[in-house]
């Protein structure tokens, strides 16, 4: 893993001073930090220390209230949400959000609904490919609602990546697995890596983010607290009293 610090290569994505408040809430206060390509970078936090917002906001879905967002040296903070994709970058979500009414393989297929008219003339191959990398292939004409958990997930993933995004936002994508379902999609994430996806992962997995991510940034309300190699990011002291010396008790 190597971290980064040496800034020879432009930065894919970069957050200059950004903020997301609502009414009274600082949910977001003044983040500024900066992704290396072909990384898997992550966001450790407690509840509520603002990791989901800064996904929206990434992504346009939460409007800015101040700060800047630029994708491969360009600024897009001004950019439509439904546009955002179309830049490269492409995410999950917290909670599982798979059209139930349609079969898993129409779920994939509505990933290339931004896609240039090129991708969408090869859709039925490469959606055909993404299926089987992430392990759903034979299961495209099931219902979300008749696959387990862990597959609903790995449908998400497909989903997302479907469109050959430069950027992969992935909100908890292991929450209420089990551990082997958590290794195999630990074992997934790295796999893209290595196809040269760049990854912000956001997890309350902390040993899943130690073992995962090359870089992990640390949050409490609203705030970086922490960057840098993940050993050291979970053995700094503010992070440990807001987040992991808590779990701990």
């Amino acid at each position: 893993m190597s971290e980064p610090t040496e800034r020879a290569a432009l930065p894919l994505l970069e957050l200059d001073d950004v903020a997301v408040h609502f009414g009274g809430v600082r949910a977001v206060d003044g983040v500024s930090l900066y992704l290396r390509e072909g990384l898997i970078h992550g966001i450790l936090g407690a509840n509520g220390s603002g990791k989901s917002t800064l996904l929206g906001a990434v992504t346009r879905l939460n409007p800015l209230t101040r700060g800047d967002l630029r994708f491969a040296g360009r600024s897009y903070a001004g950019v439509a949400p439904h546009r955002v994709a179309r830049l490269g970058v492409a995410r999950t979500f917290q909670t599982v959000r798979l059209i139930d009414d349609r079969s898993v393989r129409d779920n994939v297929l509505l990933g290339l609904d931004t896609a240039t008219r090129s991708a969408r003339a090869g859709a039925g191959a490469r959606v055909d490919e993404v299926m089987e990398r992430v392990g759903i292939a034979g299961l495209g004409r099931m219902r979300p609602s008749e696959l387990s958990y862990g597959m609903q997930r790995r449908t998400e993933i497909a989903r997302a990546i479907v469109g050959s995004p430069r950027l992969l936002l992935l909100d908890e994508p292991t929450a209420g697995m089990n551990t082997d379902e958590r290794d195999e999609i630990s074992a997934l994430l790295r796999s893209l890596q290595r196809e040269g996806y760049t990854q912000l992962l956001v997890e309350h997995d902390v040993a899943m983010m130690v073992d995962v991510c090359d870089y992990l940034f640390a949050m409490n309300f609203g705030k970086l607290i922490a960057q840098g190699l993940p050993d050291e990011v979970v053995r700094d002291d503010g992070v440990r009293e807001s987040y992991l010396g808590k779990q701990a008790q």
